[in-house]
């Protein structure tokens, strides 16, 4: 039995690997009006009714404004190597184009500062889901505009940052921010439309390639560029060839849609036919391709659960279980003929069937993609119902079971010849988890959202214990 699979066996790791932990600005930053910050669509999405559970905002999230330097203290305590955190386009360039408020950057300044300082690796995602209200009035990611903009953005964080800043990220997920944000709806700015999700795609995956060039223009050589997707692992029911057209069909708007032209400089022509009936593509301009396929430094990926999936009837009603949100309309355009099955197991608060064979899965497909590009866990983790017990104490041991588990699943992949280079845990702190509100703990510390206090779980705990070993610890050892 190999090692990772013996649990009276460590299961150790690389020298330099790097043992990190994630957030992002919307969810906990807060101080949304302060500093010359305007509304992005998050701000206008939370505050419109009904679209978050209970109305629930980022307007104060976890206070990570104000209480940084302590949170990065934390940080230290808990022993991790590396924070991976996004910056607010609208802290910077409140209108998404024109000169940057320098209050803005500064926060962002004595954040690494402050990072470094405790011998922690800052890692810049430049955008995880926050455009400016702005830019979205203007037509937002379904306009070419967008891109450039972006560019622009990027080039401006670069120069403020990239002296002293080594790990970046172009986007977060842009397959959420395309199909959640502008198909489905469930995720800002919370439109319907299957050929605006198509083109918001194609522009966020300019935007990266546009971004990658520029952050390359104003910063020194020795730092990464990176893109941070959640590519799917995606599993047809049977073998049956309908079931295995309908993997292939997701598996393209997941997939292929966003690493076709980023790694291969080509979108898979599986794609094109079956988008047909919703876009010809036309906005695909000439030499797009090439401006997207930027060489890469590293690749993040993001992984939660696997998705299965077999043959539908088109004409067929009820829930989509794409574990994706509540809505009627759905996040992958041109596709009606595909029913997605709750895979068995376990599941997260979130109704996500734990599954680390899934990471190891995905690990060892861009290991194949994309041979010779260093990876990165950029998130992984989980939604538990935690609570303070009577000792001021949280105990989480489904988080840190998922946890031993998905790492044993990272080292199985570097076994088995991946090149892994870190993990960020997803997430640091309890926070505002987007349409959810406040109600999904994903933190390794637990919030008291009337008091704002911090309490680092038992999970927290545990995973410092292996950022500081280079092994796993028992599951029981909490």
């Amino acid at each position: 039995m190999p090692d990772s699979e013996n649990p009276a066996t460590a299961v150790t790791f690389p020298p330099a690997f790097l043992w990190g932990a994630a957030t992002s600005a919307y969810q906990i930053e807060g101080a949304v009006r302060e500093d010359g910050r305007t509304p992005s669509i998050w701000d206008t999405f939370s505050h419109t009714p009904g679209k978050t559970a209970g109305g629930e905002h980022g307007d104060i999230a976890v206070d990570h404004y104000h209480r940084y330097r302590d949170d990065v203290a934390l940080m230290a305590e808990l022993g991790l190597g590396a924070y991976r955190f996004s910056v607010s386009w609208s802290r910077v360039q409140p209108t998404g184009r024109g000169p940057a408020v320098q209050k803005g950057l500064d926060f962002y300044r004595r954040l690494v500062d402050e990072l470094l300082a405790r011998g922690i690796k800052p890692a810049v995602t430049l955008y995880h889901w926050d455009l400016p209200q702005e830019l979205e009035d203007a037509g937002g990611w379904p306009e070419r505009d967008t891109a450039h903009r972006f560019a622009e953005y990027a080039q401006i964080v670069g120069e403020a940052l990239g002296d002293r800043v080594e790990h970046w990220m172009t986007l977060n997920e842009p397959w959420c921010a395309a199909f959640l944000g502008y198909a489905s709806g469930v995720h800002a700015p919370g439109r319907t439309d299957p050929l605006a999700s198509l083109r918001a795609a194609h522009h966020l995956n300019l935007a990266h390639g546009l971004g990658a060039s520029a952050l390359r223009s104003v910063m020194p050589a020795r730092n990464q560029v990176a893109i941070a997707l959640n590519s799917a692992v995606v599993r047809p029911l049977s073998q049956d060839p309908a079931d295995l057209a309908a993997a292939r069909k997701i598996d393209d708007l997941a997939n292929g849609v966003f690493h076709g032209p980023i790694l291969h400089g080509a979108y898979p022509e599986s794609l094109y036919v079956a988008t047909a009936g919703v876009t010809d593509w036309d906005y695909v301009l000439d030499g797009d391709l090439a401006l997207i396929n930027q060489p890469l430094d590293a690749l993040g990926l993001n992984y939660y659960t696997p998705s299965l999936v077999s043959a539908a009837d088109p004409a067929a009603k009820g829930p989509r279980a794409d574990g994706h949100g509540a809505s009627v309309h759905s996040p992958w355009p041109g596709v009606n003929d595909v029913a997605f099955h709750q895979t068995p197991g376990d599941r997260t608060e979130m109704g996500w069937t734990i599954d680390p064979t899934g990471l190891h899965e995905l690990i060892m497909r861009y290991t194949r993609e994309a041979p010779g590009l260093p990876l990165y866990i950029t998130e992984n983790g989980a939604a538990y119902d935690d609570k303070i017990d009577s000792d001021g104490r949280v105990h989480d041991p489904e988080r840190v079971a998922y946890l031993h588990g998905h790492l044993s699943a990272v080292r199985r992949a570097i076994a088995d010849g991946a090149d892994v280079r870190g993990y960020y845990l997803w997430s640091l702190l309890d926070n505002f988890e987007w349409s959810y509100g406040y109600g999904k703990r994903f933190g390794a510390v637990y919030v008291d959202y009337a008091t704002l206090e911090r309490t680092p779980k038992t999970s927290a705990r545990w995973y410092g214990r292996a950022a500081r070993t280079g092994s796993l610890p028992e599951v029981e050892a909490v």
